[in-house]
This record gives structure tokens, sequence and C-alpha cells, in this order.
């Protein structure tokens, strides 16, 4: 093993260790700080810090110690390591039902993500978490698999209502089953100004994932395309997985159709 691996091994094998570094980038102090600061025995301290002056990682100026500009870099860069696999760890188990294919979808682009899901004491933690952000929001724009859970279609069609302006593109069986759920209320609102509903035939992804673009958040539905449930429920208030949200968003709406009188009348000579 090289010096580079023995570095890291060393820093991150001690939670005191990474304590002290990050209590000195945030201000110098003493010996009796730090120890209150990590819960490090004295020996321990006594043991880390003269690690780090070895090291050049800090430097003593009286009874206080300071990071040098070396000690710096290296908790600057361990902390935006540790926040990339804290982010990497939220993202892995929603990887298969993410966009990732698709052009312009970034992995950095989530880091702020919120990643709610089922869970199984409580499995309602996505619905919970989107009928927050409808409630929240004063407009939409979306298209895909979000809008079909019964417990978000209520607070989602209340808020159309209400005025929240929606664009929202549908495939044409996703938009039965809204039919399914409560013909009338679908009807009614389809016929409002504030609510435009496209139909696309050929959406990409339309088995596995939605996309939702909220006022301050974006959020994206995953679906398991083999049990039809839901997964998770994924958001951000990013600019760049807006930028790449909005894009995408874009390319299905050139190409959707505004809803029309036949499309309700096949699905009623169906029911």
């Amino acid at each position: 093993m090289d010096g580079t691996h023995d570095d890291i091994e060393f820093l991150v094998s001690s939670t005191h260790r990474v304590g002290v570094l990050s209590t000195l980038a945030r201000s110098s102090c003493d010996r009796d700080d730090l120890r209150t600061a990590t819960g490090a025995s004295s020996p321990t301290m006594g043991r880390i810090l003269s690690d780090f002056q070895d090291r050049r990682w800090i430097e003593r100026d009286g009874r206080t110690y300071q990071l040098t500009e070396l000690g710096e870099f290296v908790i600057s860069q361990f902390e935006e390591f540790r926040d990339a696999m804290a982010h990497q760890r939220r993202l892995r188990e929603v990887w298969p039902w993410l966009p990732r294919e698709t052009d312009g979808f970034r992995v950095g682009s989530f880091t702020d993500a919120v990643v709610s899901q089922p869970g199984p004491g409580y499995p309602y933690e996505p619905v919970d978490r989107l009928t927050e952000l409808i409630r929240e929001t004063e407009t939409v724009r979306g298209f895909g698999m979000v809008m079909l859970k019964s417990g978000n279609l209520e607070p989602f069609f209340d808020h159309i209502t209400d005025g929240l302006e929606c664009e929202y593109i549908y495939p044409p069986t996703v938009f039965e089953e809204l039919l399914s759920w409560d013909e009338e209320t679908v009807v009614e609102t389809a016929t409002r100004a504030n609510y435009s509903v496209l139909l696309h035939d050929e959406l990409p992804l339309d088995d596995r994932c939605g996309v939702c673009l909220f006022d301050e958040r974006v959020c994206l539905c995953c679906y398991d395309p083999e049990t039809r449930t839901l997964q998770s429920l994924v958001d951000t208030a990013s600019d760049e997985t807006r930028a790449w949200a909005e894009s995408y968003y874009d390319e299905f709406r050139d190409d959707a159709r505004p809803l029309a009188a036949d499309d309700l009348r096949s699905v009623e000579s169906v029911h």
C-alpha cells in the first residue's frame, strides 16, 4: 500500500481525526475545545494533534491549533468526497428507474435530491411527498406516470379547480386510468383554461418514469415496469436538472396532440 492509501486509511479510520479537522476548519481551537467538540479522550487527542503536525496539516500558535493551507485542502477534499458518497447512496437504490440514458442527465445535478421511498412501516412516503409538492406550487408541467396514485389525484385536481396552471402530457393508457378513477372530475377539469391535457403515443420511459416541473423543484417518479409499483420519488431544486427536464419536456410537447372530444368518446365506448 503506497503513502496515498496510508493517508486515506489514516483519516477515514477515525471519526475523531475527521472531527478535529472539521472543527479546525471552522476556527482555531485549543486542545480542550477540540476534546469537547469530538468527544476524544486526552491521550487520543494528543496522538491526533501530534500526527497532524507531523503531516503538516495543522500548526500550533501558543495554546491553539489551526489548519495549515495543506490541512484546509485535505478536509475540503475529504468533505466533498464524503458528500459525493452520501449522494450516491441516496440514488443507488433507485438507479434502475431513473432516466439515466437520456441526453443531459447527470448524477452530479442531483446532489440536493430528496429521495422518498416506501418503507416497511410506512409505504406512503412518496405519495405524501408528491402531495406536498403539488400543494406548494402554482404551476406544473409534466409527462408520464407521475399523476397516477389515487392519494395524489384528489389534491392535484382540487388544486386545478383552485387555479393551478397545469400542462401535462399523458400516454393514452395513463389518461384512460385517470378516467377510470373519476371520469366526471377528469373531464370537467380538462375543459378549464388552466389545465391543458396533451396525449403522446410514444413517450419513452412511460412504463417506469415520469417527470414533473414545479415552481421550485423538479420531480422524477420511478415505477417498476414489471410490478407496476411506485419505487421512489426523487425531487431536486438543481438548475441543471431543471434545464435538462425543460429540454426533455419540450421535445415531447412538440410531438404531443391536444386532448380531443374523440379521445373522450373512444374511452367512454370502452367503459
